[in-house]
């Protein structure tokens, strides 16, 4: 993506094999929108998807997916995903993909990378459900690794890694983890003036979350008994990180 008269344009376009890309028309949206599709329905073991994106100077990008992705049970291996974005000066890049639901037996190694200007903004979330109450499901066994590596001009400013394996319904079970919740989501926004919306951020987030401030990057951690609590908590969360401006609206169907 580059900036082209104060307004955000396409410059090169690439997609391979199930993973699809749809730039919607949204007269709400600032800047532009790209959904990003898995037309193979979801995720299982020896499965490699890539998203990789490059916003120029002064342009402003939106990732969403059209869905919540499906990890499925690997009867080989695992299933593994690496995210790419690349940041120019004064760029801003909103990474807001749906919720990831994990299957019982399900495992996935996904990795968050980002590279950003002096002044540019990153906002990102990462939501997870563990299997989905409403259809009984309760993912007993399985595998989640979730790796951010974020740097700002080549130097590292915030890693975090999340790792669930094996019997995961004992692990979450336990109060330092989950306490029984079966959703979770990590959102971070990387900017300098991102302090002044912690406060806001801790009165929306209440009992489910906490949330930290520190060198220019707003951090918080959300959990919640199931998906549809962890949406509700959500979905005020991010605007608030986002100024206000309304989500995708793949994120309000």
């Amino acid at each position: 993506m580059a900036a082209d008269g104060g307004r955000t344009r396409l410059v090169r376009l690439f997609q391979d094999g199930c993973g699809k890309v749809r730039l919607p028309r949204d007269a709400r949206a600032v800047g532009l929108e790209a959904v990003l599709i898995n037309s193979s329905g979801g995720l299982t073991g020896g499965d490699y998807m890539e998203w990789l994106a490059t916003v120029g100077d002064g342009a402003r990008l939106t990732l969403s997916t059209q869905a919540c992705e499906k990890v499925y049970r690997a009867r080989d291996g695992e299933a593994r995903q690496r995210v790419g974005l690349i940041l120019g000066e004064g760029a801003r890049l909103d990474w807001l993909p749906q919720e990831t639901i994990l299957f019982d037996g399900g495992a996935l190694s996904r990795t968050l990378e980002a590279d950003l200007a002096a002044d540019a903004r990153l906002l990102a979330v990462e939501a997870v459900i563990l299997g989905r109450t409403a259809m009984a499901e309760t993912v007993r066994h399985g595998l989640f690794r979730d790796r951010w590596r974020i740097r700002r001009e080549g130097r590292l400013v915030f890693a975090d890694d999340l790792r669930l394996d094996g019997a995961i319904a004992e692990l979450t079970a336990k109060a330092p983890v989950l306490g029984g919740g079966r959703a979770f989501a990590s959102l971070l926004l990387v900017d300098d003036d991102a302090g002044r919306l912690l406060t806001p951020l801790r009165a929306v987030l209440g009992q489910h979350g906490g949330a930290s401030f520190f060198d220019g990057k707003l951090f918080a951690r959300v959990a919640a008994l199931n998906g549809f609590d962890l949406r509700e908590a959500l979905l005020p969360a991010l605007e608030i990180l986002r100024d206000g401006e309304p989500l995708p609206r793949v994120w309000r169907t």
